[in-house]
């Protein structure tokens, strides 16, 4: 099933009351305060509105009827006065829940990312990263959307109707009673809206997160987007995608905008209803019309506050949808937390041994069956195979990007699942075949591989990676930026710069996923060079395509299908002709290939 499905699946209603609890409950305690201040906010403005429609009778029945003009100033200055404070409240309330919401969605940005950055790998293969990101920005302003409508919902307009009600009862019971009638069709409209928006509401945030993650994919891949000529496929399926989000808008606008005419409807039968009553009295019985207006007044004002809190479930189901969406995310356990008794690593001579260790992706892809080796302290350890022997899945398991099915991985005797994955992976340094630079400049990509690291160290591990020169060649040296995802450089200088980050590093151990792969002949020889120097004194383990940086290793192990069918040394394995080496490195001298992967897959052709 894919991850929308499962999201999909999960659409059925859940306890609203337990959602809208624990977003309190996380929340509560530090915003108490500030929403403590709106709500006096909106309390002010819920009574200066009750008292517009009560000064009405005044209006009406002392200056008007009785015609006290005396009565004129005060009751004008009251009005003035109320209308001030319910200016300043209105700001008030405004800037409070504002500022409240702001910070609410940075705490949430953070401690999304913070969960985000503990996930492990197993979390992210099942993802497309560009949707991920764009459904959590698109749900993280859930929470603030709903402890906003709960606040203005019920200290504004539940009291703000509660109070014009009380003006109502007081002014006419009779005239309140006819005006109550709207409520029992007026809650069955509510409950049938909201039942179709819950589901409708989330099927859009799905579709948004597809099209905003489509648009990022094609803008990051857009080299490849012209190189193969698909803009017309793209363009097709973006219009496909825009199109279906148009589609669920308007129907999420159909069915939420339905209880406007149904509001309006059965609020002009009732205020037709009121006027009449109240019209016959006042022609038959001579009643002053002063309660009338007064009462007309407040059920004219009590309208919106009643519309608004009919719409609060529906606006409201909008809001859980997205916080729903978002705690799946954060209550997602990561995988491969640290035991309570981990410790950190200590890494002396660096002896890494693989003990019968089995792993597989999914239960009918295995890739590693029952491997053992050991990688010699201080010593490189090339490892050698075709395409899918499992070579990337080793250096992998020995980051712990993920755990063991079987069997053990140690570091000088410690079982790496029993200690911190931070003191593990700062005992490593990494250089993938596919370099990946963040935004910023040159020295930043390499500060990354130790955050205290000094400019002159920095400048050291360029020297070292052969990527001091070009750096200073370029408009503003180190402090160059380098683009997106390094989009500044050329793919052999993002390798060198990847080099240079894993050099300054300074790790007992080094992973290098065929550092060379991406660069020229002279380069290559140039950093071939440079990691000689590099890797002495270190644990190295090579992933090896390029047969110069095979024969040099201390030591050869060579996979096939995940198991190991022959490990040596370079000398050792050429002096048996029978060896699978011996064999893949004579056919490379035969057809002049310069990729062990390339050989082996010549090698395994009938």
């Amino acid at each position: 099933m894919s991850n929308d499905q499962n999201l999909t699946a999960k659409a059925a209603p859940s306890d609203i009351v337990a959602v809208i609890r624990r977003v309190a409950k996380e929340n509560g305690r530090d915003y108490i305060w500030h929403y403590g201040l709106a709500a006096a906010f909106l309390l002010t403005i819920a009574g200066t509105t009750a008292f517009t429609a009560w000064v009405m009778r005044d209006v009406v029945n002392q200056i008007f009827y009785e015609r006290r003009a005396d009565l004129i100033a005060p009751i004008c200055l009251s009005i003035v006065v109320a209308f001030g404070i319910r200016g300043a409240a209105t700001y008030g309330q405004a800037v409070v829940l504002a500022k409240v919401g702001n910070n609410l969605i940075a705490r949430y940005q953070r401690r999304m990312f913070d969960h985000l950055m503990n996930l492990g790998m197993d979390f992210y293969s099942s993802q497309r990263s560009a949707q991920l990101v764009a459904q959590v920005s698109s749900n993280v302003g859930g929470v603030r959307d709903l402890l906003n409508i709960l606040v203005t919902s019920i200290a504004r307009d539940a009291v703000t109707l509660l109070s014009l009600i009380g003006v109502m009862i007081y002014q006419d019971p009779m005239l309140s009673l006819i005006a109550f009638l709207i409520g029992p069709p007026l809650v069955f409209a509510v409950n049938y809206l909201v039942r179709r928006l819950r589901r409708l509401n989330r099927e859009a945030i799905l579709v948004n997160s597809r099209l905003f993650g489509s648009m990022q994919e094609a803008v990051q891949g857009i080299a490849i987007v012209k190189a193969f000529t698909m803009e017309g496929q793209l363009s097709k399926r973006m219009g496909d995608l825009v199109t279906d989000v148009e589609a669920r808008s308007n129907k999420i606008a159909r069915v939420s905008e339905r209880l406007s005419p149904i509001s309006d409807m059965l609020a002009g039968f009732v205020i037709a209803a009121v006027i009449g009553y109240a019209g016959y009295r006042a022609t038959v019985s001579a009643v002053p019309p002063g309660a009338v207006i007064s009462f007309i007044t407040a059920l004219i004002l009590a309208y919106d506050p009643a519309r608004r809190l009919a719409r609060t479930q529906v606006g409201l189901e909008g809001a859980l949808v997205n916080t729903r969406m978002l705690y799946e995310i954060l209550d997602t356990p990561p995988r491969q937390e640290d035991r309570t008794s981990a410790a950190k690593i200590r890494v002396d001579r660096g002896d890494i041994r693989f003990e019968r260790v089995s792993f597989a992706y999914g239960p009918d892809v295995p890739v590693l069956r029952q491997l053992s080796f050991t990688a010699a302290g201080g010593k490189t350890t090339a490892i050698v195979g075709a395409s899918g022997a499992g070579k990337s899945t080793l250096v992998a398991l020995l980051q712990r990007f993920y755990d063991v099915d079987d069997g053990r991985i140690t570091i000088d005797g410690q079982d790496i699942r029993g200690v911190t994955k931070h003191s593990l992976r700062q005992s490593i340094a990494y250089v993938s075949q596919h370099p990946y630079l963040f935004e910023g400049s040159i020295a930043d990509n390499i500060r990354y591989g130790r955050p205290d690291a000094t400019d002159p160290e920095i400048y050291d591990a360029a020297a070292k990676a052969f990527a001091d020169d070009f750096i200073r060649e370029q408009p503003r040296g180190y402090d160059t930026p380098v683009g997106e995802s390094g989009s500044t450089l050329s793919g052999g200088q993002r390798q060198r710069v990847s080099i240079a980050r894993a050099l300054v590093r300074n790790a007992p151990i080094l992973l290098l996923d065929e550092a060379t792969s991406a660069l020229d002949n002279e380069s290559e020889a140039r950093v071939q060079a440079a990691l000689s120097t590099a890797t002495r004194g270190r644990t190295t383990i090579v992933i090896a395509h390029r047969l110069s940086t095979v024969i040099n290793a201390d030591h050869i192990v060579v996979l096939d299908e995940g198991c190991l069918i022959e490990e040596g040394t370079h000398a050792a394995l050429m002096a048996d002709p029978n060896s699978v080496y011996a064999r893949f490195h004579n056919l490379h001298d035969e057809a002049g290939l310069g990729l062990v992967d390339d050989t082996m897959e010549t090698e395994r052709l009938p």
